[in-house]
């Protein structure tokens, strides 16, 4: 079947736009003047989110190991971001990785265009997210793969070429599935419980998808994003970000600040089951991503998420009298479908639960 024929419109792709040579973008890409991106506003040298050495948490000084710990939860409950270094994921398979996206993305079109997605799943090449008809679109495109569970991973469906791909991602997956795995017993014990709690929650079999971003040149950075502000509806997020081209930005009080990509860092972000599950006290943050007018990006994010038919809802420890249960019991599949259904994003999907209690 043609995948591109399910869309309710022709696909174009983004690359195809900014390699004709055009100076001006369609009408379809252009941001309402609230939402447009202000470099004057972002670029602030002084400020980035928190960065932190994971190697600290395998110190034998007990302190070390603490304050650590000690800035994550600080990280988690005031940013929702942070990045880290020393994470014990091989700094060659993440360039290598990086790199044969950046070629399949360099390839010609008919070769990619074997892997169009559908609206159905999304998973493989694609140009937009969402089915409306005239929707605004986002200046990028991207290849959207399931990882885990093994039940959903198929590996047909992956690209053939560059001939590495399916290796270096597969090799890719499995390292940065450990690092979450490690993040979620660090989250767990700094919110005072036993280290496998939240991976317990999760159902204790995750489900695992990798989202590679393509963001071409834009002649007119200043009217576009390459994604538009949301939050991130699943339990984490590990991104390997193009270190290169700063481009990632994130809301923290009241202003959007630009991520400055640390060599060899992950940056890792909360999603909105984990703050169910924490009862808001880890934060799901809204988040965006500008685009450049003469550099292309790469950025890989794999999303750590729960079981979808586990009932999420705010660990028992962590309600209280004064804080009781913030939001309603919701599986991870029916908050997809609720927050699709409902048209939502940003802060909005994740707080509307309250208004379910």
């Amino acid at each position: 079947m043609n995948c591109l024929a399910l869309w309710p419109e022709p696909v174009v792709r983004v690359q195809h736009l900014s390699d004709s040579g055009i100076s001006v973008i369609p009408e379809r890409y252009v941001k309402k003047p609230s939402e447009r991106p202000s470099i004057s506003e972002s670029i602030d040298k002084e400020i980035n989110i928190p960065v932190i050495d994971l190697q600290n948490m395998n110190s034998s000084d007990e302190s070390l190991r603490r304050k650590t710990a000690d800035l994550i939860s600080a990280a988690c409950r005031e940013w929702g971001f942070f990045q880290v270094v020393n994470h014990g994921v091989s700094h060659q398979l993440m360039a290598e990785t990086r790199e044969v996206w950046r070629q399949f993305f360099q390839l010609p079109l008919e070769l990619k265009q074997v892997y169009a997605n559908s609206p159905a799943t999304y998973e493989g090449y694609g140009s937009r997210v969402g089915i409306g008809k005239d929707i605004s679109l986002d200046w990028g495109d991207y290849f959207f793969l399931h990882y885990l569970p093994m039940s959903v991973k198929d590996q047909n469906k992956w690209p053939s070429l560059p001939v590495s791909c399916r290796e270096l991602v597969e090799n890719y997956g499995e390292e940065v599935v450990k690092l979450g795995g490690k993040l979620m017993k660090i989250f767990s014990l700094t919110l005072g419980l036993s280290e496998n709690h939240l991976e317990q929650a999760f159902g204790g079999e995750i489900g695992a998808c990798l989202r590679t971003n393509y963001y071409p040149k834009c002649p007119q950075p200043d009217l576009t994003l390459g994604i538009s502000p949301h939050s991130d509806p699943g339990g984490m997020t590990l991104l390997l970000p193009d270190e290169n081209v700063p481009g990632l930005q994130v809301r923290h009080d009241n202003k959007w600040i630009t991520v400055k990509p640390v060599p060899n860092a992950f940056i890792i972000n909360i999603g909105d089951q984990i703050q169910v599950l924490t009862n808001a006290n880890y934060k799901s943050v809204e988040h965006r991503v500008m685009v450049n007018s003469s550099k292309e990006r790469v950025s890989l994010a794999l999303f750590y998420n729960p079981r979808g038919d586990v009932l999420i809802k705010p660990v028992e420890e962590l309600v209280t009298e004064e804080k009781p249960a913030l939001y309603s019991p919701m599986t991870f599949d029916e908050y997809r479908v609720y927050i699709r259904t409902k048209g939502l994003s940003g802060k909005s999907q994740v707080e509307s639960l309250k208004s379910l209690k």
